[in-house]
């Protein structure tokens, strides 16, 4: 029988994932508690990294639905960044805390229901973020508007150019016709 201390630790990992839209796995063996906190900082707000007991999570994951974490990778000392927000922001902060610390080792994750592996994770962390890659969507929409709007202009400044340049040559036709 669950003691309640364990149905609670579960019940709050259920209400991560759930409330997650992507996770990372990690193992964190040799991290001091300062380089915990170190890293949970850089996760920002968007990000809360927690150190768990493996058949804990497995369960929780279970009850929760989360297809695409690897449960396997649950041994040794793990703890997961459940990610609210962008996905890609947590991947980095976690690629580049790695990078420095090489204690830290991403396993596997998820992102909606599709399972990722850390090469995936990398992938993620080299991706822009929404905000430019939304950016650059839009500068190149008014890149194609304005183009098409000087495509829309030209008839009719080839029109104007060309009456102009009829006028032109009238008038100096009958000026020299006049003298």
């Amino acid at each position: 029988m669950a003691t309640p201390e364990k149905a609670a630790a579960v019940a709050e990992l259920k209400d991560l994932f759930s409330n997650s839209n992507a996770a990372v796995l990690t193992e964190y063996r040799g991290l001091t508690v300062a380089k915990l906190m170190e890293l949970r900082r850089s996760l920002g707000e968007n990000a809360e990294y927690a150190v768990v007991k493996n058949t804990l999570t497995a369960i929780a994951a279970r009850e929760a639905g989360v297809k695409g974490l690897n449960l396997d990778d649950l041994q040794g000392p793990s703890a997961v960044a459940f990610i609210t927000g962008e996905p890609v922001e947590a991947a980095k902060s976690l690629r580049d805390f790695a990078k420095a610390n090489p204690q830290l080792i991403i396993k596997s994750g998820f992102f909606g229901d599709s399972p990722l592996n850390a090469a995936d994770i990398e992938k993620l962390a080299d991706l822009e973020s929404r905000e430019v890659l939304l950016s650059k969507v839009a500068g190149a929409a008014k890149g194609a508007l304005s183009k098409a709007a000087s495509l829309f202009q030209a008839p009719m400044s080839k029109t104007v150019r060309t009456a102009e340049a009829l006028r032109a040559k009238v008038e100096e036709q009958g000026g020299e016709s006049a003298a």
